[in-house]
């Protein structure tokens, strides 16, 4: 039986990102340690924990098998002493980030990771105010946190490749897909891709073709389905018969810009909202907020389990739930 210690996990903040990986780290077996300018801190990731604990990626977990490894630490100091790894999830607020990480670089071990999960702020930005600014390196999750499988991994321009290494080694033995971007710029690659989706989605309910709810039909019946077993240039590939992708843009390519000059520009003006909102309303607000995430999370995961069951060979989350190794600098 081992007898290594767990390693020990400081997670800043207890916002939506931060609950989801306090709630994985945890059941992987690390000892989590949840700094948070909240006073009531412990109440609340205490009263949030089941939602998380019963849609954890291989099965449910009694929430008090989680609190049992989650303590709460008041000063940022005291969460980051001896801490193998830091989880930033502050608000977008780059001075306030930058600030924070110099706290913390200046309290936490050497060799402890400092990762963020910021999905704007780029890592040379966030390390800025460190005497090594490349030891901050980008963990951007895609929420749920505890269940979506991937994380972009960004390190800093000129960033110690065994740092990024670490990063890539941590997530991968939690269960996650991590992928390193091979260049930082803003919003990274997955919210990028959502953002333009997101922009035609607006275009076209602004301009009446579909409802909010028909548009989210059409994603979720289509192209959301196939890119949940294939990404876009596969399935291109594919949609180009035998001769797969190059014989693709030999004969439709030619019409993909002008299919682009045609994409909307809407404007985020307060009509545009309104007509978003008041549809989403009646889509969405039947139903309350902790429903829909529950709904959403159960069948992300049926999506995740079918997938792993049709390919065993593909990563999956430790089943044992122990520890990921944390390798040290």
């Amino acid at each position: 039986m081992s007898t290594q210690k767990p390693p020990t996990a400081a997670v800043i903040g207890t916002g939506t990102i931060a609950l989801g990986w306090i709630a994985l780290f945890a059941a992987r077996g690390l000892r989590v340690r949840v700094s948070s300018t909240r006073p009531d801190a412990a109440e609340y990731v205490t009263e949030a924990l089941p939602g998380y604990a019963a849609t954890l990626p291989d099965g449910a977990l009694d929430p008090a098998t989680l609190l049992d490894r989650i303590s709460f630490v008041a000063d940022l100091r005291d969460a980051v002493a001896d801490a193998d790894l830091v989880q930033e999830n502050a608000p977008e607020d780059l001075a306030l980030k930058q600030k924070l990480f110099a706290r913390v670089a200046d309290a936490a071990p050497p060799g402890a990771l400092l990762l963020s999960s910021t999905s704007t702020l780029l890592p040379d930005q966030l390390g800025a105010e460190l005497a090594e600014p490349g030891r901050v390196v980008v963990g951007h999750p895609f929420n749920p946190p505890h269940i979506v499988p991937l994380v972009e991994v960004v390190g800093a321009r000129g960033a110690d490749p065994a740092l990024v290494a670490r990063a890539v080694d941590f997530y991968r033995g939690l269960g996650k897909h991590p992928v390193v971007l091979r260049r930082a710029l803003p919003g990274f690659v997955a919210n990028r891709l959502q953002t333009a989706l997101l922009r035609e989605a607006i275009h076209l309910v602004r301009e009446g073709v579909v409802t909010v709810g028909e548009l989210d039909t059409v994603v979720t019946s289509s192209i959301g389905q196939r890119w949940a077993v294939v990404g876009p240039f596969e399935a291109f590939h594919l949609g180009g018969g035998p001769g797969g992708l190059r014989h693709w843009f030999a004969h439709l390519g030619a019409g993909l810009e002008r299919g682009w000059e045609s994409l909307g520009r809407p404007p985020a003006d307060e009509e545009t909202v309104e007509t978003i909102l008041a549809q989403a309303d009646l889509s969405f607000a039947r139903r309350p907020y902790p429903e829909l995430a529950a709904r959403r999370d159960r069948r992300q995961n049926a999506v995740i389990a079918a997938l792993r069951t049709e390919d065993p060979a593909a990563p999956a989350p430790d089943s044992a739930r122990t520890s990921p190794a944390v390798s040290q600098a």
